[in-house]
């Protein structure tokens, strides 16, 4: 087990919540934080408390982007018009790594990033291996024809465990994936709760 894997089941029940939705999840049995200390009665949270949660829920469910590009992303999302916790997740599910996910493509954030890392994608016929790439509406995605034999690519696309969002058009025969559209908050499958808004509150305070 890779120290990622253990940090993200480990951040699962730090929250207590199932942040992405897998079955194999120790939340799933134990929905209290890790450690010794980890069933003691939690008191209060303050405001600070509950936006810094939100925006580590926020942060860590991209496959644990760094602090440094979180805020910039957030700051990206403030300088547009419009609402910026819109605005955030807007950019956030752009990233390329999240449409790869997002199209099940891979079966985690985690491996679409490294997938899009290793060379595995296209963006309108040109390899993309950015994972913090920001798709545009309109364009294409598509698996190299020598990756798409891949078993993580196989088994994820057969995969009963999520379904894709409507504002992608993804052709799971073709390997292939328009961006139909940016989508809202309430467009997207989160699992848990996400709560931007706050997040927001954290960078603005």
């Amino acid at each position: 087990m890779t120290k990622r894997i253990q940090a993200k089941y480990k951040s699962d029940r730090r929250f207590g919540q199932n942040l992405w939705g897998r079955p194999k999840s120790p939340v799933n049995k134990r929905q209290y934080g890790p450690g010794q200390h980890g069933q003691r009665r939690k008191g209060k949270t303050s405001d600070f408390g509950l936006q810094l949660v939100a925006k580590q829920k926020l942060r860590l469910y991209y496959g644990n982007i760094t602090e440094k590009q979180f805020r910039k992303t957030y700051e990206e999302a403030a300088r547009r018009k419009g609402n910026t916790a819109e605005n955030l997740i807007g950019l956030l599910e752009s990233r390329l790594d999240a449409v790869v996910y997002r199209a099940k493509f891979t079966p985690t954030v985690f491996s679409a990033r490294q997938f899009v890392n290793h060379g595995h994608v296209k963006v309108n016929g040109r390899r993309v291996t950015i994972a913090s790439y920001l798709v545009k509406v309109g364009d294409v995605l598509e698996i190299r024809d020598r990756s798409k034999s891949m078993a993580i690519v196989l088994e994820a696309l057969a995969s009963g465990e999520r379904e894709t969002p409507d504002y992608l058009e993804v052709d799971a025969k073709g390997m292939t994936c328009r961006y139909a559209r940016v989508p809202q908050l309430s467009d997207v499958p989160y699992p848990v709760q996400m709560e931007p808004n706050l997040v927001v509150e954290y960078y603005a305070s």
